[in-house]
């Protein structure tokens, strides 16, 4: 019977499970969205959503400048920050458009999320499922933390309807010139004919 052996073991052992959970958990947070198996994705989101919670709960601490905060408030978000730091590696490198930026992960559950979600009670990540994975028929789950920047489709699709904005703008503005052109010839024409009826 397994009593109290809660979780998935992905038949691997304790310090392979355990690293693979941190690699996509630092990978959540820095990417926001990430694409992986269903059980992995469940698995994950219990480890991320507590690590959430851990800077949520701190409350307006979280994110409060260094330097505005009582001794006894730099204490405990340093505490809670040194406790995330034992699972959470500190850096990734996210990629920017074609530039790579160097993102401090525990800075950003702390300022980011902590003040995205601080009205949020729990359910911080959503999982999206995909389909089956070619290769292995792995079942595949896209997992992304809720209320994030847009995908990039979004962006894409705003830029286009501004674009298609300006080019309707544009096409009114040339016919409300043609139509004042013609309005024109149209008065010296006018003009024109009683003077040679005369």
């Amino acid at each position: 019977m397994r009593h109290r052996k809660a979780g998935r073991q992905f038949g691997r052992n304790t310090s392979h499970r355990r690293a693979m959970l941190r690699a996509l958990t630092a990978n959540l947070v820095a990417h926001e969205r990430i694409e992986t198996t269903n059980a992995k994705a469940k698995e994950l989101r219990r480890v991320a959503e507590r690590m959430i919670t851990r800077a949520v709960r701190l409350g307006a601490v979280a994110y409060t400048p260094h330097d505005k905060l009582s001794v006894a408030d730099r204490a405990r978000r340093h505490a809670a920050q040194r406790q995330m730091a034992r699972f959470l590696r500190r850096f990734a490198v996210v990629q920017d458009g074609e530039e790579n930026r160097k993102v401090d992960l525990i800075e950003k559950v702390f300022v980011d999320l902590a003040k995205r979600y601080q009205d949020r009670p729990g359910g911080y990540t959503r999982i999206i499922k995909l389909g089956r994975r070619r290769g292995d028929n792995a079942p595949l789950s896209i997992i992304e933390l809720v209320e994030g920047p847009q995908p990039k489709g979004g962006e894409k699709a705003e830029a286009k309807a501004e674009k298609a904005e300006a080019q309707a703008e544009k096409k009114a503005e040339k016919a409300e010139a043609q139509a004042e052109k013609k309005a024109e010839k149209a008065e010296a024409k006018a003009e024109k004919k009683p003077a040679k009826k005369e």
